[in-house]
Parts: structure tokens; sequence; C-alpha cells
């Protein structure tokens, strides 16, 4: 039985239709993530299934007494409560004799006061008659499932824990359905992937509306897309909804393109005038009136976002380069001996937990602070544009096109003038919002109006906190591809795993207690390269092992051959040879300098890496072969 139903729903704010006639299906089980761009209506599909409001029209059918738990972008927390009290909330019946029983636990660690001792016994009690011992395990367990400390305080808790508190809150009630709004917002790549694997597992249905594109092709079952009203689903991940989506887009354009090859055909018969009376029916003259209703209501494709960005006067060829730096914040350590050379045209990006110091080491290297030790040199012609995550930049009382271009009705880019209404329309933002003040745009409106200023200003150094907050598929898409082609400069500081992959050459990662490691390419290169620094270390150790156990063993029977005798006991040495050149080749690919050249000396040594790993492979598997024999030799004697 389905656990949600929709059927022919409409939803309208003022004038704009959020769902027109829509349907959606939610099965148990289902894991759905809910896509569509900025302000077409997702938060608000939500809210209607968590009945927080009523359709305009049509049915949404609930399964009786089932549990739906809602997680908002911003969940509100009260900031005096205990991360124990917080996530106990969320049983509303028991909470009060939770909380209490929590206090009073925590009371007679340093007292053993009689009536601490009877109100304990009370509450012992209360919890058997209703069930409680089960709902304080559940809270308990939860608490430490999500990685957080039961006693600490909500309110000195970062936007990532905060995150954490709400999805336990709800966790505990065991919900057959969670709604989860941008859930991987304020959360950091280790967040998100703990977020991963908890809704992977988790046993009852999801609806989350995310533009986390990698998050969405590890966590979801179905893809739903919001899109001017109609919800259209495709099964699967998101890698196979695009699939899917460009073979819909391409059929379409191929049926609109006959359509329309038709009606201009009919059009230019029907305007024959008296010559084509003779031939004019009244079938065909019908026909024409059905293909003009029909094109008038086709559902165009919105615009693109139109991203371009001026690069201004070339830097030099070292944008800045740190040595041995040091940054402390009172006794707080931010960065320890940090080292690293950027270099123009770098892509770099940043990551690691919130708080670690990525923003703190940006800063540094455009000057905003100064090193507490170390040294930092600065290139010279720096034009630098500053997309900063928390929007400090942006004045809610100034208009849009205020924000773009002060004082002046036109921008130019690249040289040339533009009417800044034409260049906030590139930017989605229609003719009649252009007065509009800041303080009425959504989240990823306010980010699309702070790129559009950023790009509005000539620049050869791109410096982007965060700037895939909020933004929707197509637009992260559209920014990868400008980024691709931008010749400057990019410091870039993003969770988007996806989005780092598309942009950046080399990264800088974040290890905690001030350590900064550089590693060459994407996010899942710096994982690839790990990994193979690992496995590389590991067996380093086997060969040793491997060599002594033939020793122990002694000279291998001659029955062997003495070809083969003399093979095997070489081919630990040889193993340990060619460990030690895999070792090498990967810590040379490991290294962000190879990459800043044309790429060929980075193929030759990936070439070589894999002819080597090839003949390792080879002869771990002689050696186990000839192992096999001589041991088969000894039973046999």
């Amino acid at each position: 039985m389905p656990l949600v139903t929709l059927n022919n729903a409409c939803l309208a704010f003022g004038h704009v239709a959020l769902l027109d006639h829509a349907d959606l299906v939610i099965e148990p089980g289902e894991r759905i993530g809910l896509i569509g761009r900025n302000g077409t209506g997702k938060s608000s599909l939500l809210k209607l299934i968590d009945e927080q409001y009523p359709l305009d029209d049509g049915k949404v059918w609930l399964q009786p007494s089932i549990n739906i738990a809602f997680v908002a972008q911003e969940p509100l927390l009260d900031s005096d409560m205990s991360v124990f009290d917080a996530v106990a909330s969320g049983l509303h019946e028991q909470q009060a004799v939770l909380r209490e029983y929590h206090e009073v636990s925590h009371q007679l660690e340093h007292s053993e006061a009689p009536e601490l001792l009877d109100r304990l016994s009370a509450l012992q009690a209360e919890l058997e008659d209703n069930d409680g011992w089960r709902a304080q395990s559940m809270v308990e367990t939860t608490i430490m499932q999500v990685g957080l400390n039961a006693d600490d305080s909500v309110g000195v808790l970062s936007g990532g824990m905060r995150k954490r508190v709400a999805l336990a809150r709800v966790l505990v009630t065991e919900p057959q359905l969670m709604l989860l709004d941008e859930p991987t917002n304020h959360l950091d790549i280790d967040g998100i992937e703990w977020l991963e694997e908890l809704l992977v597992g988790f046993a009852g249905s999801v609806l989350c509306v995310t533009h986390d594109r990698r998050f969405l092709d590890r966590v979801t079952t179905r893809v739903v897309e919001l899109d001017r009203g109609h919800l259209a689903s495709f099964s699967g991940n998101f890698a196979e909804y695009r699939r899917r989506k460009d073979e819909m887009l391409n059929a379409e354009a191929l049926e609109n393109a006959r359509f329309d090859k038709l009606l201009a055909q009919e059009e230019v018969w029907i305007r024959k005038g008296i010559q084509a009376r003779r031939t004019r029916n009244e079938g065909r003259v019908r026909r024409l009136e059905q293909l003009r209703r029909e094109r008038a209501a086709r559902r165009e494709s919105l615009g693109n976002v139109n991203f371009g960005v001026a690069t201004g006067d070339r830097s030099g060829k070292r944008v800045a380069e740190l040595t041995h730096v040091n940054k402390r914040f009172g006794d707080k350590l931010i960065l320890e001996d940090v080292s690293c050379v950027i270099q123009r045209g770098d892509k770099v990006g940043l990551v690691g937990p919130n708080g670690c110091g990525k923003t703190t080491l940006l800063k540094l290297v455009l000057g905003e602070l100064e090193a507490d030790a170390g040294k930092i040199e600065r290139g010279t012609k720096m034009t630098v544009a500053y997309f900063d995550q928390f929007r400090v930049q942006l004045d809610d009382e100034a208009t849009l096109a205020g924000v773009i271009s002060p004082g002046s009705e036109f921008v130019e880019i690249d040289g040339a003038r533009k009417h800044v209404v034409s260049y906030l329309g590139d930017f989605l933002f229609p003719p009649e919002r252009a007065r509009a003040k800041v303080a009425s745009l959504s989240g990823g409106e306010r980010n699309r109006l702070l790129l559009a200023r950023l790009f509005a200003q000539p620049a050869n150094v791109l410096v982007l906190d965060e700037p895939t907050n909020d933004l929707d598929i197509e637009t992260l898409d559209l920014l990868e591809a400008l980024l691709q082609e931008y010749t400057g400069t990019v410091l870039l500081v993003s969770h988007d795993r996806a989005f780092l992959d598309s942009v950046v050459t080399q990264i800088l990662v974040f290890e905690g207690a001030g350590r900064v490691c550089e590693y060459a390419g994407g996010y899942e290169d710096n994982r690839a390269t790990i990994r193979a620094r690992a496995k590389a270390r590991d067996a380093a150790a086997v060969p040793a092992q491997k060599k002594a156990a033939v020793s122990a063993r002694g000279t291998p029977r001659k029955k062997l051959g003495y070809q083969e005798a003399r093979e095997l006991a070489a081919l630990p040495d040889r193993i340990a040879s060619l460990e030690t050149a895999q070792a090498g080749f990967t810590e040379k690919l490991g290294d962000a300098a190879l990459y800043r050249g044309d790429g060929a000396e980075a193929t030759t040594l990936r070439a070589r890496l894999a002819a080597i790993e090839a003949e390792l492979s080879a002869a771990y598997a002689r050696w186990e072969a000839l192992e096999a024999r001589a041991g088969e030799l000894d039973e046999a004697r």
C-alpha cells in the first residue's frame, strides 16, 4: 500500500503555479530525490505532504496513522537545551520524563542525597509503565549513531552538528517517511558521507530535496523532477536520470522540429488567399486550428543562466607562495608549518571539516590576514573577485540592479557595455525584478545574484567560498563549465564532491591539528592517492616476510628443476624491487606540480605504473604457484 498519493494536485502562490495537476505516489522503502530549479516549489511540496498547508485543488492521501518526520533546511532548535533534551523532544509524550531522568542520573554522580534517589525511583517506575526504557535506549543509541555528545549544549554546536541533532530528533520517532529539505547544507564531506550511509540503511522511505549530485547517486532509488508545476518520475539514481532525461530532450526536440515544420507548411497554405480557395477544405482548416492550439500549449524549456566572466589582465606567474606558515586564534591552532605554491591558472580546491581553517587560509593568501610565523609571498597584478559563503556583501535594502551596477544603468563585460536589466536576465532575473530589494530573494536567488556581481568585475583570481550552496543542478553544471574554461586562477572551498572533481586541478586537504597536505587532481583522485599510498605502505612489509618464510623453509627441492628453484629463491627480492618502484611512481603522480604542464609526463608515468603493477601481479602469481608446488613436494616426502 502506498504511503502517500497525490492526485491532480494544484497549488499556487499568487500567480505562480507550483503544482499544476501533478501526480505522485510514494511507496514503502523508496528513497526519492526531488530536484528542480530554485523557486519551483520543492520545499512547498514537502510541507504539503507534512500537512503544513492544504492543496488549492486535487487530493492528497496519506496512509492512515502514518508517521511522517520533516527536517527543514534550517531546523529550529532550542539553543539552551542539551543534545539529549533536543533529541528526546521528538518523543513528545515521554520527553519530560526522559529529560528529568537524565538530569537526576547526572546529579547522582556527584551526590547520593535521599531525595534524589527517591525521585529517580519514581521516574524509573513511570518509565516502566510507559515503555520509557525503550525510548531512553532509542535516544541514547541514536545520539551515538549520529556522532554527538548527549551533554553538549545545542547553542555551542556548529551548523553541521545542529543538522545532526535535527536528524536524530526525527530518527527516534521511527518514522515511516522522512522529508528532508537540503539535508547536506552545513555538512562537511565527512558529514555528507555519514548521512549517505545513514539513509541507505534507513528502513523507512525518504523524500529528499537536494542539489548534491554525488549524494543523489549514492542514496536515491528514484528521482522526481518538479518542472513548472509538473512532476516527472525517473527510476534509478541521478546518473540514470541524466541519461534518460537527455534521451527525452533529444526526442522532444526532434518531435518539436517536425511539428513546427508541418505548422509552417499549413500556415503558408492558408495564406495563399484566392488562389488556394479552390483547394481549401474545412477538415484541413480545422487541423491547422488544432496545430495552433497545440503550439500555444507547448511547455517551452525555461531559459538558462548565461554565465560569463572576464579575466582582465594576466597576473604574475606566481599567485602566492606560503613557506612554513603558522596561524592561531587564541589557544586554537589553525595552521601549522603549511607550505604550498599557487601559480597562475591553478584551480585549487580546499577540503576539510567545518571550522578547520579553510577560510583563514584564503584570507592569508589574499593578504586579509597575516601569519603568526612563516613567510607569505603574494604575486603581482592580482585582481581578485571574492564570493563569500555568508553573503555579507549583499545589502538587503539594495535593489538587484544597484547590487550589480551602483549608480549606473550599464555593466561592462569583456569590453562591451550591457544594460543591467539584460545582464540580470542572463542570471534568470526577469526585468520586473531588477528594482526589487535583495531582502525578497530566496537563498538560491541570493547566490545567483552574488555570482552575477562577481562576474561583472574583471578578475584574474576567483576566490569562491561555498559557491554551490542553494544552486540548482542546471546552474551548477553551467558554473562548472565556466570555471573549466576560465584561464585565471581559482581558489575554491566546497563540500560538493562532484563539483570539485569537475573543476579543480589540485586539492589542499586540512587533515587536522593544523596540518595541510596537497594532492593532485580532484576529490576522488585525492581518495585514490591516499588508498594507493596506504596499499603501498602495507605491501612494503610483505616481501620481507615472504622472503623470511622462504629462508625458513630452506632451499626449494631440486625436483622443482634447477631453473625453477633459482627463480623461486629470487622472486621475493624481485617483488620487493617492483613494489618500491610502484610506491615511487605513486608518489610522483601525487605531486601537484606534475599537472601544471601539458600533462604528457603524467600520462607517461601512469603508463609505466600500469606496466609495473601488471608485472608485479604476474610475479605474485608465479611466486604462489612455485611455492605451492614446493609445498606439495615437501608433503609427499
